[in-house]
């Protein structure tokens, strides 16, 4: 199921199946809104999005789960977009209404934690899911402009495109300060193995994609392109903690039938280079895919937004790479 695209007057739902909304400063909270206004979309909350248990910093999982399972119900409501990632949005899968879900296919956008929530959506009802910004992103007061470029590609355009990799990137706690930003030349896209391939999209956040391993939230990888990314959260063992869950992903009996990898551009703080990212690469199961790094998607920003369940065409040969995304 493809949800439909936005047009203005469509109503958007945030809700927090993360963390709280509460984390959010008024600047950004109101900026965010404001920029959702000028697209022509009418913003509202869930009930449950200020709510914050100080251990967990979310609400609590029902109150969660109701919040998401309301906003799909809504008949009003033709797109959700989460607040922000977080640790255990997986504690609401036994819980969410699925049926409602089939019955009222709708746009829902996030990323980081909210991969779990993303594919395991799309492996129970079949619904196209988004990884992309989330509310608090459009709260960015400088460098967005990428980001809101490639929300408006996916959502108000029926069209397949071509991702152009941004010129410039940043990685930096934007919230805490937003006058005093660092942007670098962004070397772009770059090819680790050669090929081409064209199929359907699975993943997101590598280490809350293992998550869902074994469960029956776990979507199908059989024939699909895998995106996957990760945060800084291992520091200088990132080479490591992503291999080994790469490694996690390549037991499974339907990866033999993966056609291809596309991989999200790492944090500074994950001490990585393309040297590291060619060795993570350099195992036998993968030589004759194509494999594709540093695309704009992850914890860095800006990013694009791309479609789980949605199709995607990659070009990885000598001259470079080349990727094509519609959903």
């Amino acid at each position: 199921m493809i949800p439909s695209k936005l047009r203005a007057g469509d109503e958007v739902r945030v809700i927090a199946p993360s963390r709280s909304m509460k984390i959010l400063k008024e600047d950004c909270i109101n900026l965010a809104t404001e920029r959702l206004e000028a697209l022509g979309l009418k913003v509202t909350f869930g009930k449950h999005v200020m709510e914050a248990d100080p251990d967990y910093m979310c609400a609590s999982r029902d109150a969660r789960v109701e919040d998401l399972n309301e906003a799909f119900r809504d008949k009003n409501v033709k797109a959700i977009l989460t607040v922000i990632g977080g640790f255990n949005s997986n504690q609401l899968l036994d819980y969410i209404d699925y049926d409602a879900i089939r019955e009222n296919p709708k746009i829902f956008c996030g990323f980081s934690d909210i991969t779990a929530l993303s594919n395991a959506i799309h492996a129970k009802t079949g619904l196209v899911t988004y990884s992309g910004v989330h509310y608090s992103s459009f709260g960015m007061l400088k460098g967005f402009e990428y980001s809101l470029e490639h929300f408006k590609k996916m959502f108000f355009q029926e069209e397949e495109f071509e991702v152009v990799s941004s010129k410039e990137w940043s990685d930096e706690a934007w919230f805490i300060d937003q006058e005093n930003r660092h942007f670098e030349a962004n070397d772009g896209m770059y090819v680790i193995n050669e090929g081409k391939a064209e199929g359907d999209i699975v993943g997101g956040n590598l280490c809350t994609l293992n998550l869902l391993q074994g469960t029956e939230y776990m979507p199908n990888i059989e024939n699909k392109i895998l995106f996957l990314e990760d945060d800084e959260l291992s520091g200088p063992i990132f080479l490591m903690e992503f291999d080994r869950n790469l490694q996690s992903l390549m037991h499974m009996p339907e990866f033999k039938t993966v056609k291809g990898i596309v991989c999200g551009r790492a944090q500074k703080g994950s001490c990585m280079t393309k040297e590291k990212w060619f060795k993570i690469f350099d195992k036998p199961e993968l030589k004759n895919i194509p494999v594709i790094a540093g695309v704009d998607f992850g914890h860095t920003t800006p990013i694009i937004t791309f479609p789980v369940g949605g199709h995607a065409r990659v070009e990885a040969t000598s001259e470079g790479a080349k990727l094509f995304i519609k959903g």
